[in-house]
């Protein structure tokens, strides 16, 4: 696979250049389930890719928009936690708004068209039953379907809202996912870990990096 086949990296890099070395290279990891090789998101990352890798992402209230191009065969998957702007001019792809152009863009600069693309979405969830939680992923939900509608992108499948935290596998080049629901006991886990990265969205402190949850 070589470096031009994968554009992965944190989205804040576009607006942001100081961005680690370390975040900018794909997770990758083998997964002894599967056969091609697996790429992990954190929060705010995304990868595109013309070459059938397995991109895999846990969710709570975030969720993660996949997106490709059965011609081409390039495809990727974001992970945004709100849907709208800071308004602190950083472009960062935590953001819906910014996860879900960039993402579109990347994809077209791997050869796919506009016109064929299609979507699966996931997450969204009410993880722990609070106001904060149900309003989170209710707005991201609302934010990626209307976004795909105006764009004019189909969704063939989406496993959205619930309680139950997912694990999603999505295969880039054939547009196959699948979706396992989390146990509840894991809920707090990871809403804990997406409340406390929305804090320092909110509140413009510098995220001093994500949590990897597997």
């Amino acid at each position: 696979m070589s470096a031009a086949a994968i554009c992965a990296e944190p989205l804040d890099r576009r607006f942001d250049r100081r961005a680690t070395a370390a975040e900018s290279a794909p997770k990758r990891y083998h997964d002894r389930g599967f056969d091609p090789p697996a790429i992990k998101l954190l929060q705010g990352e995304l990868v595109g890719t013309d070459d059938d890798a397995m991109l895999v992402t846990i969710l709570g209230s975030c969720v993660a928009a996949c997106l490709w191009d059965d011609v081409a065969q390039v495809g990727g998957m974001n992970h945004f936690m709100l849907p709208g702007d800071a308004g602190d001019g950083t472009g960062s792809g935590r953001y819906g708004v910014y996860a879900m152009e960039l993402l579109i863009n990347r994809l077209m600069a791997l050869g796919a068209a506009r016109s064929r693309l299609r979507a699966k979405l996931f997450g969204g969830a009410a993880v722990i039953r609070s106001m904060t939680q149900t309003e989170v992923g209710a707005s991201n939900i609302a934010f990626v379907q209307q976004y795909l509608r105006t764009e004019g992108i189909a969704v063939l499948a989406s496993d959205v809202g619930g309680p139950w935290p997912r694990r999603v596998h999505f295969f880039s080049g054939s547009g196959r996912a699948f979706v396992k629901r989390l146990p509840v006991i894991e809920a707090r886990r990871i809403a804990t870990d997406e409340d406390q990265h929305r804090r320092r969205m909110q509140t413009h402190v510098p995220d001093a990096g994500s949590v990897e949850l597997f």
